[in-house]
């Protein structure tokens, strides 16, 4: 048996055992069915990407919920991303003259906000964290340092490296 063979099985086991604990779990949090059952989706396919073998989980419902909670939180950032892109979009079509912007401009916004979210979802969480706040948030530097139990230095840290992936994603 190959070790890919070997981690299906593993991840085949568990999500027979528990799929349906996960998304009942998942709709009482979300109060979505469809949602529930997307994350729910989600938090077996990064099960299969996971340093730690499905085999050596000890208290696989505890990693589970864990991985579930970190995929609510990134869909719950980018919603606020899209939510802060639709706010300025719609300030924007209301100080132009000629109207809202052209379908195909929406679109080409929308994908540049999703690159810029996946470019993000690289940081390390409180790196990912530190720059939302700071330039979605508006707050200061020294706001976020306290907020989130690290130096100024370490949030001028997050800050360009926030950047600097937002600029290669974004360069030609």
């Amino acid at each position: 048996m190959t070790a890919t063979h070997s981690l299906v099985s593993a991840v085949k086991a568990l999500y027979v055992e528990h799929h349906g604990w996960l998304i009942g779990w998942l709709r009482r949090r979300l109060g979505c069915p469809e949602q529930a059952a997307d994350l729910a989706h989600d938090t077996f396919l990064r099960l299969l990407t996971a340093k730690i073998p499905p085999t050596d989980l000890a208290e696989p419902r505890a990693y589970l919920t864990t991985a579930a909670r970190r995929l609510m939180l990134d869909c719950l950032r980018r919603q606020r991303v899209e939510q802060a892109y639709l706010d300025a979009m719609a300030l924007a079509a209301d100080a132009m003259p000629q109207g809202a912007p052209s379908p195909e401009a929406v679109m080409s916004a929308v994908q540049v906000v999703e690159q810029l979210a996946t470019a993000l979802a690289t940081l390390a969480p409180k790196g990912r964290e530190a720059f939302l706040l700071h330039y979605l948030e508006d707050q200061s530097q020294l706001a976020v340092a306290g907020r989130l139990g690290i130096s100024v230095r370490m949030v001028q840290k997050y800050l360009a490296q926030g950047l600097l992936r937002c600029h290669q994603v974004l360069a030609p």
